[in-house]
């Protein structure tokens, strides 16, 4: 795993041992999300049915709303953050696949992005460079027990 930041914007990257396409239809699983981001967990869809989610924060049990919007073709994940009709792609995921990474067939590399607003402060910019950074770990763990058939949202209601 390896990540950079500055201070507009954070990324992590990891091996993942899935291939690509796999990695990506995990990334895109709003329901799957809720397992591994720390600020969003045990999401659900919100009241309109209209591809918006709701999850709460680890931290705060704040709640935070998003949508995803997906680019099979690049393998690109954008997250939308924010209240409807004002959402904006604040984090983005990329898969790459072996050959290109010149990884062994059946693996990937998976790296989330984050871009710091304006307004947030320091404080909150390190919790979520951190977050990321355990983020791309429990991605990696949970994309490739989905693979593997073993459940991946271990605190969703039963």
């Amino acid at each position: 795993m390896r990540g950079s930041s500055s201070q507009l914007s954070h990324s992590v990257s990891a091996e993942v041992g899935v291939a690509a396409e796999a990695a990506f239809r995990f990334l895109c699983d709003p329901l799957a999300l809720g397992a591994w981001s720390l600020g969003c967990m045990n999401t659900r869809p919100d009241e309109t049915g209209n591809g918006i989610y709701i999850g709460r924060s680890l931290f705060d049990g704040s709640q935070t709303r998003f949508s995803i919007s997906a680019d099979t073709e690049r393998l690109t994940i954008d997250y939308l953050l924010g209240n409807p009709g004002a959402m904006v792609p604040r984090i983005s995921t990329r898969v790459v696949p072996a050959k290109i990474c010149e990884l062994d067939a059946g693996q990937c590399c998976v790296t989330m992005t984050a871009w710091r607003p304006r307004s947030m402060d320091d404080a909150r910019w390190h919790q979520l460079c951190a977050c990321h950074e355990a983020e791309i770990l429990l991605i990696r763990a949970q994309c490739e027990a989905a693979h593997a058939g073993r459940p991946v949202r271990p605190f969703a209601a039963e």
